[in-house]
């Protein structure tokens, strides 16, 4: 359905080149498969030979949209419309999200002067090429497609982008996709020892044609190759990518158990000549710090000692960590107090690859800083928020102490004299008593002593 464009419906604007666009009830309701158009920036290029016979390339920036839809539909909107008709390949089977979180790039693509016909038919030896890399804003996927464009056949002898055609602002290009390539892990950001997968898929317009696949590492400013595959030879080297999956355009690579050698750009490269494709993935590695201090929730300290307090954060990756110790008055306060005689330890690296980090300070306290509660906190990459450890004050009188101590010692001496000594003393008694009652007896006649005995006698 072709929908008519109007003022009330659309608005366009640029800014620092970026070109946006807000619809009305045109797309706001539809799924990204049934996407009519997309706003897109197209960076333009002008390329030409200077005075030392140097390439000279300069880039503008204009604005664009992408139209779904058939041969010979009018343009949606008055500017530039790259009109991708219906072809085996549908870049909005891939898309996920909303609209709002889609950000598109055309740009011209320069196939260095080889002449290659694509296998399909129409297909030209001087088609034109462009691609159209759709990304999502928080970072789901990164799509690019091949967009073929047939024109007038350039002028012999020259590379293509030398003497390509000059686009209006209202102009129509009539574009089938050809291919895309697609990553649902733009970055990676993992901890250590982790095997994660990062994903490459690729898809072309007709039956599986001779490819080849490869995985680089860069680093440094150097690159190493990790895997390649030739469906024309149909041999592979390296490991990460499972080659059978390949035929049905999957090329995704798994990282062996990360270490602080992973990290670097991996790029995913698929080669159907004349077009190759590619995306660049960097992987990160990332481990939270442990953070402890050496002291319970609470900590006694009599007044005139001092102790010294410890904030660890160990085994943490990357480098930089942020360690402070502030303190607080009891019931809270909206600055807390930074403390300033706090000292650092060298960064620990351990074999891992991982680090630790220490902050602390000597603290003697006046009766005045009782009930203040003493805090440590860890910034770190790693960490969306801050990890706190805290703990409160309580600071006592020598005298007090003592006095204590000395009411807590009467009274455990008491409480042993009743328990062990007391015992004893009326077992004794009641012996001494026993003994007078039986002398006493003796002196009776038989008769008194035998009922004395045995009360039952009488």
């Amino acid at each position: 359905m072709i929908v008519p464009t109007t003022r009330s419906n659309i608005m366009f604007w640029t800014s620092g080149g970026v070109f946006l666009a807000l619809l009305c009830g045109v797309n706001g309701s539809q799924s990204l498969y049934d996407l009519q158009w997309l706003p897109c920036k197209f960076v333009d290029e002008k390329v030409h030979i200077n005075e030392e016979g140097h390439i000279e390339t300069s880039y503008i920036t204009r604005k664009a949209v992408l139209q779904f839809g058939n041969v010979g539909d009018k343009p949606l909107h008055p500017t530039i419309t790259f009109l991708v008709t219906a072809s085996k390949v549908d870049m909005r089977r891939y898309l996920e999200g909303t609209e709002d979180k889609l950000q598109c790039e055309i740009r011209r693509y320069s196939n260095g002067g080889i002449v290659t016909r694509w296998p399909t038919a129409g297909a030209q030896d001087h088609d034109v090429w462009f691609t159209s890399t759709i990304r999502h804003s928080e970072g789901l996927f990164v799509i690019t497609t091949f967009l073929k464009h047939t024109t007038a056949a350039p002028a012999e002898g020259q590379l293509d982008f030398l003497q390509w055609k000059t686009i209006h602002d209202r102009d129509l290009l009539t574009t089938s996709a050809v291919m895309f390539v697609l990553t649902r892990t733009p970055s990676v950001e993992v901890g250590f020892l982790k095997e994660p997968n990062l994903h490459c898929q690729f898809g072309v317009d007709h039956k599986l044609p001779h490819v080849t696949v490869e995985w680089r590492l860069q680093k440094h400013g150097e690159r190493s190759k990790l895997f390649s595959y030739s469906s024309r030879t149909g041999k592979s080297e390296g490991a990460g990518v499972a080659v059978k999956t390949i035929a049905a355009g999957n090329a995704s690579f798994k990282v062996p158990p990360t270490s602080k050698h992973s990290e670097g750009t991996y790029i995913c490269s698929v080669v159907v000549a004349p077009l190759s494709g590619s995306h660049d993935i960097p992987l990160t590695l990332s481990e939270q710090p442990r953070v402890s201090i050496n002291v319970d929730s609470t900590l006694s300290i009599i007044l005139g000692k001092y102790q010294k307090l410890i904030c660890d954060a160990e085994r943490y990756y990357p480098l930089d960590v942020n360690i402070e110790w502030y303190r607080e008055p009891p019931g809270g306060s909206p600055t807390p107090s930074t403390l300033k005689n706090v000292l650092f330890s060298s960064h620990q690296n351990h074999k891992d690859g991982t680090y630790s980090h220490s902050a602390f300070f000597y603290l003697q306290p006046s009766m005045k800083d009782s009930g203040y509660e003493y805090t440590c906190k860890v910034s770190h990459k790693s960490l969306r928020t801050p990890i706190r450890k805290s703990f409160s004050l309580i600071v006592t009188d020598p005298d007090s102490t003592l006095w204590n101590i000395t009411a807590i010692g009467f009274i455990i001496s008491m409480l042993v004299i009743l328990c062990y000594m007391l015992p004893q003393y009326l077992g004794g008694r009641k012996a001494a008593i026993k003994v007078r009652m039986n002398v006493g007896i003796t002196f009776l006649p038989k008769s008194f002593v035998q009922i004395y005995r045995n009360p039952n006698c009488v």
